[in-house]
């Protein structure tokens, strides 16, 4: 959980995103732009490069009905297990740490409007059913099995934009075992609605610590991305079928600053709100590619992905491409 403040769509055969209307780019992922080495691929990627240099983010719509993505009724399924999981006694969840900060519970002060839970390394069945005997001794097979299916559906979502990402830039070799090294953080997030004559704001302006974080919220909304140009704040609308991907410090060291991390806050109506990410994160040392650097040197070294996140913490004062130059950046006496 961050706690800091901090410092159109577009199709995919476009060359240019617009900026005019201040809506986030919607690629779609629709099979036939998903198939490698085609002309729609190419663009697809191109489109994604694209979208995370200007906004840091897109809306990525997929195909309800196709192999990609989460069903409609899965999706029913998460959000009624995310219920199930914040009803449960605050002393049941705050059984859930860990070691690597915002990866655990964190919630129940009056002053915040949220409450956060956190399930490392979701992708894989023991993690996941793990914490549900943590939360429930007894056994809770559905939730086990919803919330797996998800990050392990979602998951796949998040390598294609990764893939896309590489391959874009031209380093493509690197992606497998970049991938082969991925794990991913599952963020379940609950809003209650603010009292009188406190503050509207969710979650304070922040960017996240991972390479991509791919955010699905409720039907209430309110969250938002600030278009770092001229700091406008741009409300996500989420289409049917869809997720919302950010870019995160890591992918801003990673592209040598190309990308920068998303600045997003959520904004709260009068109704409860509940959302659900998935955070990516990279075992052990990421490496930055040299090809990135084009006729400049690069702007950061090789680091470690976790050791970032505790820096960040550490570090709270200070903004993303501050802590990032701060951790990894390459100095003029290097």
């Amino acid at each position: 959980m961050d706690r800091r403040n901090e410092r159109n769509s577009a199709s995919t055969k476009k060359r240019k995103i617009d900026t005019t209307t201040k809506k986030l780019p919607i690629i779609n992922f629709t099979a036939e732009n998903l198939t490698p080495g085609t002309e729609n691929w190419r663009s697809t990627c191109k489109a994604v490069r694209e979208a995370m240099e200007e906004f840091s983010s897109f809306i990525g719509v997929y195909d309800d009905d196709g192999e990609l993505g989460p069903r409609p009724e899965l999706m029913r399924s998460v959000f009624s297990s995310l219920k199930e999981l914040f009803d449960l006694p605050e002393e049941t969840k705050s059984l859930n740490t860990s070691e690597l900060p915002g990866f655990g519970y964190f919630g129940g002060m009056w002053w915040q409007l949220i409450e956060t839970v956190g399930i490392g390394d979701s992708t894989s069945l023991e993690s996941v059913q793990s914490f549900t005997k943590l939360m429930w001794p007894s056994g809770n097979n559905n939730f086990c099995q919803t919330i797996y299916q998800y990050a392990t559906e979602v998951s796949k979502l998040g390598e294609i934009v990764t893939r896309m990402i590489f391959e874009s830039y031209g380093v493509e070799d690197y992606c497998d075992s970049f991938l082969d090294s991925t794990s991913y953080l599952l963020r379940a997030n609950s809003y209650r609605v603010p009292h009188v004559n406190e503050t509207n704001v969710g979650v304070s302006p922040h960017g996240d610590s991972t390479f991509i974080t791919v955010l699905k919220q409720d039907e209430v909304g309110g969250l938002e991305v600030q278009y770092s140009k001229n700091g406008t704040w741009i409300p996500v609308d989420f289409p049917p079928s869809s997720f919302t991907f950010l870019a995160g410090d890591a992918l801003l060291a990673w592209s040598n600053g190309k990308i920068r991390s998303c600045f997003h806050r959520v904004m709260m109506a009068k109704k409860a709100r509940l959302s659900i990410g998935l955070f990516s994160f990279h075992k052990g040392i990421v490496e930055v590619p040299e090809e990135l650097a084009g006729d400049d040197s690069l702007q950061f070294r090789s680091f470690d992905h976790f050791g970032l996140l505790k820096f960040r913490y550490k570090n709270e004062s200070l903004s993303s491409e501050e802590r990032v130059k701060a951790f990894c950046g390459v100095k003029k006496d290097d």
